[in-house]
């Protein structure tokens, strides 16, 4: 199985998602890593990045370095058959695993704790607050 592991930068559990999915065989895409590339950020497109205005931000999006990121981000979505969207994350990774549903890939949130309650969520296959629980699902594909 091909799956897709959308979270945060910030998100420090995310390296262990991926390589328990990697160790139960499946091939992980990893957007810090990706395969021949570095993980997308937007200090390599202007170090100011934090203080740019709407139109700076929507000019950016047609920078070769941002278009690179997209691109390998989401043929990844597209080549993946599933999605683990790790919590905490922000928007990118909520987009990611909406999108990946909407393609009827099966999507599954990963929680150990309640940051806040999400009625949406409903749309998922499951939410999964465990390692054992995640080796419950991914085991068995």
């Amino acid at each position: 199985m091909i799956i897709y592991v959308a979270s945060s930068w910030r998100n420090q559990l995310q390296p262990e998602i991926v390589e328990e999915l990697r160790k139960l065989g499946h091939t992980v895409y990893d957007f810090k890593n990706p395969p021949g590339r570095t993980g997308f950020s937007w200090s390599e497109v202007d170090e100011n990045w934090k203080k740019w205005d709407v139109e700076t931000y929507k000019a950016a999006l047609e920078n070769s370095v941002a278009q690179a990121g997209f691109d390998s981000d989401f043929n990844a979505m597209k080549a993946a058959d599933a999605c683990v969207l790790v919590l905490p994350c922000g928007r990118s990774a909520h987009t990611e695993a909406g999108w990946m549903a909407g393609k009827g890939k099966k999507v599954y949130v990963f929680m150990q704790q309640l940051e806040e309650a999400e009625l949406m969520y409903k749309i998922y296959d499951g939410i999964l607050t465990s390692g054992d629980q995640l080796r419950d699902i991914f085991a068995q594909r």
